[in-house]
Order: C-alpha cells, then structure tokens, then sequence
C-alpha cells in the first residue's frame, strides 16, 4: 500500500511542508484532529479583502497531510472563503470518484493514488478542514474582512 500511495510527488510536497511554521499574527486560526490515525492540522490566516493573504501551518501526521497542507499554502492565497469552500468540495468529490475530471486545482490531481484508499481519504481532507474553519474563524471575528 505505502509504494502506491506515497509516490514521489507527493513526497517531495510533503518535503516541502515540513518547514512551515504558524503565523503568530493570524487573524483567523483552526486546528483539526483524526482520531483514528492521530493527524493534528492547525492553520493561521491572515486576511485582506475578504481573501486569504497568508496561510501559516503546522503538521502533526502522515506525508499526505503534509503533502496537501503545502498545496494549501502555494494556492490558497486570493482565495474567499466560497471558492475553498467549492475546491475543498470538488477534491472530495475527486477522491470518492464521483468526479472524474481534476479539481480546479490541477495539483490535486497528485493524490489520484489515493482515491484507491478510502481510510486515507481523511488524511488529505484534514488540512482543507482546517483551512476552511480558519477562514470562518477569521471572518467571525472580523466580518469586516
């Protein structure tokens, strides 16, 4: 199982994620648990016009996390709430295979391997949750952003 899913792309995104670091300054922070494996995904925003500005992570889990907590951070900025609330859902849809083609986010497409294993869809959802839930965090305090 582990050569099918932990292929070299997504290793090297994971790679990539490992040395984020929190934003101290975040206007809008979410930490999200699994359970079942023991992933921890906490994300910081900052804001500007109703936008992400600047994503801030921290991971505690596996290299999918990783690998799709990075992606977050090189795509989310000048994104609104609305449009990761839609890529959050088409990537789940992509993943369950009700969506054949990619999501809006081309990059997503790395993670094909993982559509053959459902237990690990949560790893990669995790940081999307959390992402999105930092968002409303912001927003909630700050409905001015």
């Amino acid at each position: 199982m582990s050569d099918a899913l932990y292929q070299a792309e997504i290793l090297r995104l994971a790679k990539e994620g490992r040395g984020n670091q929190r934003l101290e300054d975040a206007d809008g922070s979410a930490r999200v648990d699994n359970p079942l494996c023991g992933d921890r995904v906490t994300v910081d925003l900052k804001m500007s016009d109703g936008k992400v500005s600047t994503v801030g992570h921290r991971v505690q889990g596996c290299a999918l996390c990783e690998a799709s907590a990075a992606l977050i951070k090189l795509n989310a900025p000048g994104r609104s709430l609305s449009e990761l609330e839609k890529i959050r859902q088409q990537f789940l849809d992509y993943l369950a295979g009700t969506r054949e083609d990619n999501p809006d986010w081309t990059e997503l497409d790395r993670f094909a391997p993982v559509r053959d294993f459902k237990s690990r869809h949560d790893c990669v959802r995790l940081p999307f949750d959390a992402t999105v839930n930092a968002l409303k965090d912001a927003l909630e305090k700050n409905p001015a952003f």
